[in-house]
């Protein structure tokens, strides 16, 4: 069962993401992002945002917007300096249709949710899942890397799918 304070967490992220994404996207644009890093750089700070949030270190309810637009314009600074990148020229044939953006936002409102649900795992859990489903090592090794056996990576993994597959029926 979630504590209330995750889910109190989960549940305020869902209302920012719906309210916020377009705009947050809009605000990496301008700064020179193409599209998909825009994306990257919304998907990043809602991480950051939940992870605040998780931890009770959100500034008051009225600054949240604010905040969580500092986080996306100074991730999407940091992100053109690293790459050496000058804010490209849009033009207009470049623009997204509003069907493809809210496509792509609610896949990455999905994931942004799956990683706050992995985050809630235990940590033999979490770590079988990294190392099993994202690194796609076979179970010897993972078995192996923890000290565990092979059975029991198998076990930590179905019972990781079922609390992960019950966290984002809930959210």
């Amino acid at each position: 069962m979630m504590e209330p304070q995750q889910e109190d967490a989960l549940e305020l992220l869902s209302h920012v993401v719906r309210a916020e994404r377009a705009r947050l996207v809009a605000v990496a644009k301008r700064e020179g992002l193409a599209e998909e890093d825009a994306f990257d750089c919304v998907q990043d700070a809602f991480c950051t945002f939940l992870q605040c949030a998780l931890r009770a270190e959100l500034p008051a309810k009225d600054s949240q917007e604010a905040y969580l637009v500092g986080i996306v314009r100074n991730a999407a600074r940091n992100k053109r300096r690293r790459h050496h990148l000058s804010r490209p020229h849009e033009a207009l044939g470049d623009v997204a249709s509003d069907a493809a953006l809210d496509d792509q936002l609610a896949r990455a409102e999905e994931h942004v949710r799956l990683r706050g649900c992995v985050e809630r795992l235990c940590d033999t859990q979490r770590a079988v899942v990294t190392l099993r489903l994202l690194e796609e090592r076979d179970g010897e090794d993972v078995a192996s890397a923890l000290g565990i056996t092979r059975g029991y990576v198998d076990v930590l993994l179905h019972r990781a799918r079922g609390s992960l597959a019950a966290c984002m029926l809930a959210h």
